[in-house]
């Protein structure tokens, strides 16, 4: 038995390359093989303070194989130990690896000594296997290194496409140039994605240079209710003209400032795939360089919610000062996310009543948020009631108002008070008449209760032409021609929807009754039959499901 596990632990040696030939065997022995295993399996399963500890038993293996190295170096950034990792490096023979260089390089920029960080930036270039995001980092790298050397923008061509533009925005921030407000216009209106974060550097790189009354302007027209935890920071020093709070937070003309952002840009690009260790590792790298911009923590808290690591979620929520309004309602929300995930609804609940009772004039987006939160648990009169109050509070011109319409219509059609349900909703279709989801929303519960069918689908049809491939309007529109007896286009708009969002078990259902009227029935009941298996299915749908398969759905 003993035989067989050293044999397992060498071939894994083998595998993933810790064994160098050059390595005398006897010098892997039990103590040091176990422990780094045991390091590897605990970082691989998030717990990385304990992991650190079997690294540390067994650095032996440092200058044996880069393996080990790499390993070791991404457990002590994991842990915030970056000048740590960045010592360690300066101390290993055995460090030819990606993350090695790029401490190397930031430790020579941190201490502005460019020269010998382009040429580290060299051996990077160099290395044989260098994956997309990686390519990035050496370039935005080169470019900024250039810059701090020569006070110059790099005239390369362009070939990163918005991370270029995003990189030409903080250089000319950082020379006080007069195209700096350009680009960050360019980049808030973007139509390729939301960059909105950008407007945080915008406002501040106008307070830097001293127009308080620009900022003001520009802060009128920031929707709280809509905008990020960031933006809504940006918007509350603004109004109570705490101008310096920018600065001490982020400053384009600060070196280490410059390069913590990228670092969290590419952080953020590493979690839109789902490759979480390494967007910690550059999120851990950005902190180190600008510690005091504590929001970009709250991507790590994402990271950590997304993998279940609770624990290790609510260690960087306790971060976030209770005093700030807006950070502290965000932890009480994630908190409670967790919670829910852990212990279920009604604790969770619990724990937001508890902390909303200790709120002494809870902000609009409080009230909203909470709105929100009962809405989707469900308790729709709760709902209503909070959403009244937000209405009550804002101007019927805020962008927000007809959001706020169609979410109380919701809540009012779900508990079926229809005629209240039918107002705000066709009030919020006064405001914004091409809106594709309100549109959908009051055509549907026209449908469900046979009335104004041809109105219904008309408006079903203005809202499939903005959105083709939104599966819940496609259903909606196949199931107005259901209703009216059109079985041959209702099928059509079905099986779109199907294919669409082929888990929900309501477009299955509806699915399933165009069939049988097309007289396809076994088709039909196959359909049936996946709503019965399907996670989402509530009983009450499953017992007309059971009728169905037995009767039809004409005898239901």
């Amino acid at each position: 038995m003993c035989l067989k596990i050293i044999l397992i632990i060498f071939f894994f040696i083998y595998q993933n390359n810790a064994y160098s030939k050059n390595t005398e065997v006897n010098q892997f022995n039990q103590k040091y093989l176990s422990s780094y295993f045991s390091a590897l399996i605990l970082s691989k399963n998030q717990k990385n303070d304990e992991a650190l500890k079997y690294f540390n038993s067994s650095k032996f293996l440092i200058n044996k194989h880069d393996n080990f190295l790499r390993e070791y170096l991404f457990s002590l950034v994991l842990n915030g130990q970056v000048k740590k990792a960045i010592n360690q490096t300066k101390h290993s023979n055995n460090s030819n690896f990606f993350e090695s260089y790029l401490l190397q390089v930031l430790n020579n920029l941190e201490k502005k000594n460019y020269k010998n960080a382009k040429k580290i930036l060299n051996n990077l270039s160099s290395l044989q296997e260098i994956e997309s995001y990686e390519y990035v980092i050496i370039k935005i790298l080169e470019s900024y290194t250039n810059l701090f050397l020569s006070k110059k923008i790099d005239n390369r061509e362009d070939e990163l496409g918005n991370i270029d533009l995003i990189t030409k925005a903080f250089q000319n921030c950082y020379l006080n140039s007069n195209l700096t407000n350009s680009y960050f216009t360019n980049l808030i209106n973007s139509p390729d994605g939301d960059y909105s974060r950008y407007l945080f550097f915008y406002l501040g790189n106008i307070i830097e240079n001293g127009e308080y009354q620009v900022a003001q302007e520009i802060s009128k027209t920031i929707e709280p209710l809509n905008s990020t935890l960031l933006i809504n920071q940006a918007n509350k020093w603004i109004s109570e003209k705490k101008y310096k709070k920018f600065n001490n937070y982020f400053s384009c003309k600060n070196e280490n400032d410059l390069l913590a952002e990228f670092f969290f840009l590419i952080s953020n690009l590493y979690s839109s795939d789902e490759r979480f260790k390494k967007s910690n590792f550059y999120l851990q790298l950005s902190n180190y360089l600008n510690p005091n911009f504590y929001f970009n923590l709250s991507l790590l808290v994402e990271n950590y919610h997304f993998n279940n690591n609770f624990e290790l979620a609510k260690k960087i929520l306790k971060k976030f000062n209770s005093e700030d309004k807006i950070y502290n309602w965000y932890k009480i929300k994630k908190i409670a996310q967790i919670i829910n995930e852990q212990k279920g609804e009604e604790k969770s609940l619990e724990y937001i009543e508890e902390k909303i009772k200790n709120f002494k004039n809870p902000s609009t987006k409080i009230l909203y948020d909470v709105g929100n939160i009962y809405k989707s648990l469900k308790m729709y009169k709760k709902s209503i009631k909070y959403y009244s109050i937000v209405l009550s509070k804002i101007n019927n011109n805020s962008s927000m108002y007809a959001d706020i319409l169609y979410r109380r219509g919701g809540s009012y059609e779900r508990i079926g008070e229809y005629k209240k349900a039918d107002s705000d909703l066709l009030q919020s279709l006064k405001i914004e008449p091409n809106e594709p989801y309100t549109l959908n929303y009051l055509a549907y519960s026209w449908l469900e209760r046979n009335y104004k069918i041809d109105e219904a689908i008309e408006m079903l049809h203005r809202a499939f032409d903005q959105k083709k491939d939104d599966p819940y309007i496609t259903d909606s529109v196949g199931w107005g021609y259901y209703l009216i007896g059109d079985y041959e286009n209702a099928e059509k708009y079905l099986r779109r929807a199907v294919e669409l969002m082929p888990y929900d078990p309501i477009v299955n259902d509806h699915y399933g009754d165009v069939l049988w009227q097309l007289n396809r029935k076994i088709q039909a009941k196959y359909f049936w039959k996946n709503v019965l298996d399907l996670e989402d299915t509530e009983e009450k749908m499953k017992k007309n499901i059971f009728n169905k398969l037995l009767n039809g759905p004409n005898k239901i």
